[in-house]
């Protein structure tokens, strides 16, 4: 269980050993989520493997496997891992390869509810409430209550695959209008039982999947969240609620850490990532009609933000007093030793990072040898499109070109959810 977040071993530097629940972590650098397109059958590869290695030998305490989903319903792309029987041999053999390299792993389970589509599952997405995706102008259907008990449940299950697997952690997918996340929001959300209306209602999903893992899971391994603070969407999530959603989920103990993001993959995406907007490289990969729709309408549909660093500081430090027993991750705009520092200064527990590795897998090895290190990231954003092939930094020099794809997966508003996580 989680131990209290007051007495936890916060300290300036980033470097020193910790922990996280029952695991123990060299450092306090996480490899954040962030899409990889490395299993194209749904099942681990070499190539995989070799994806979360270099972020482990590169230095960083814990590595995060993206995106695992709970069903094969709740599959947000295509060539998505299921946590199955079918799986097992493979993610074994991945978290054997990386505790071999010194460092520690885990596994994000999502469900991907309305940012699922039905040319990639086969079947309608489901939702709080009705409803219809912006992006990709979908139908979801209402998932109903005996469904919620089944999601639930396969929450649990699949965390239970990760145990056998061998992974140190798992991070419930609470984020970014997903399934868990959507009923947080009063914009997608609009029942009238348990699960609607009141904040409290609406955090109870989240919770009970919580709680199910735990269950699960005791404390062989940690167990953790990714949590939306708001999804720059008028009238969805916004800090006033999202901050009574975390104390909730702090009293009822059964999280060891929740890493706070921002964002949405229904609208407006670029709100979680900031800076460039590549338009002309997602058009690159689309076929027409989508092409041209992408260039005139991508923008739009996508959202423009500056980059600035840290820039989720700011609303994730509201959330520092409202816990008590519950560590928290800062993301976003993270690219150097001093942003790491000043985040454990302000309360943090843990530093993620996604596109500064992406870039520079080695990073953190390199801030530890010259302090003044700064990540080579430039916040171009063009690795969002290359999750169309292989997701990886076009400025790496290393990395091949993302690979075609197919008819099934050149729909941007289907594929849109797709990119980088971080």
């Amino acid at each position: 269980m989680p131990s209290d977040h007051a007495t936890t071993n916060r300290a300036s530097d980033p470097f020193e050993p910790t922990t996280l629940g029952p695991v123990r972590l060299r450092n306090r650098f996480i490899k954040a989520a962030t899409s990889e397109g490395r299993s194209p059958d749904g099942l681990v590869t070499d190539d995989l493997i070799d994806f979360h290695l270099a972020f482990v030998r590169g230095g960083v305490g814990m590595t995060t496997v993206a995106y695992c989903c709970v069903a094969p319903e709740g599959a947000s792309a295509p060539g998505q891992i299921v946590m199955s029987s079918a799986a097992l041999p493979g993610l074994r053999k991945l978290t054997d390869a990386v505790h071999a390299a010194g460092g520690a792993i885990s596994a994000q389970l999502g469900h991907a509810g309305v940012v699922a589509s039905k040319k990639i599952t086969g079947v309608t997405p489901m939702s709080p409430s009705k409803f219809v995706n912006p992006s990709s102008f979908e139908y979801c259907r209402r998932i109903e209550r005996h469904e919620i008990e089944m999601v639930v449940d396969q929450f649990g299950r699949a965390a239970e695959v990760a145990v056998a697997a061998g992974f140190d952690a798992v991070e419930l997918h609470f984020g970014h209008l997903y399934l868990p996340s959507s009923f947080l929001s009063p914009k997608i959300n609009r029942r009238k039982d348990e699960y609607g209306g009141s904040i409290e209602n609406r955090s109870r999903f989240a919770r009970e999947i919580a709680q199910r893992v735990r269950e699960v899971v005791g404390d062989r391994i940690a167990v953790t969240a990714k949590l939306s603070m708001d999804d720059g969407i008028r009238g969805s999530i916004w800090l006033d609620e999202s901050i009574q959603t975390v104390q909730m989920l702090d009293r009822d103990r059964n999280l060891d850490a929740i890493e706070l993001t921002q964002g949405s993959s229904v609208y407006h995406q670029m709100y979680l990532f900031r800076g460039d907007v590549p338009i002309d490289g997602f058009a690159s990969v689309q076929k027409e009609p989508f092409k041209t729709g992408v260039k005139l309408f991508g923008r739009k549909m996508l959202g423009e933000y500056p980059y600035e660093d840290l820039y989720m500081l700011e609303s994730a430090r509201q959330f520092v007093p409202a816990v008590e027993h519950t560590s928290l991750i800062l993301l976003g705009g993270i690219n150097n030793l001093q942003h790491a520092r000043r985040g454990l200064a302000e309360g943090f527990d843990f530093v993620a990072m996604g596109r500064a590795l992406l870039r520079e897998p080695d990073l953190v090895d390199k801030m530890q040898a010259e302090p003044t290190t700064n990540g080579r990231c430039n916040h171009n954003n063009r690795c969002m499109f290359t999750v169309y092939g292989r997701t990886h930094c076009v400025l790496d020099p290393q990395q091949v070109t993302a690979a075609p794809v197919d008819d099934a997966t050149t729909e941007f508003t289907a594929r849109a959810h797709s990119r980088p996580r971080h």
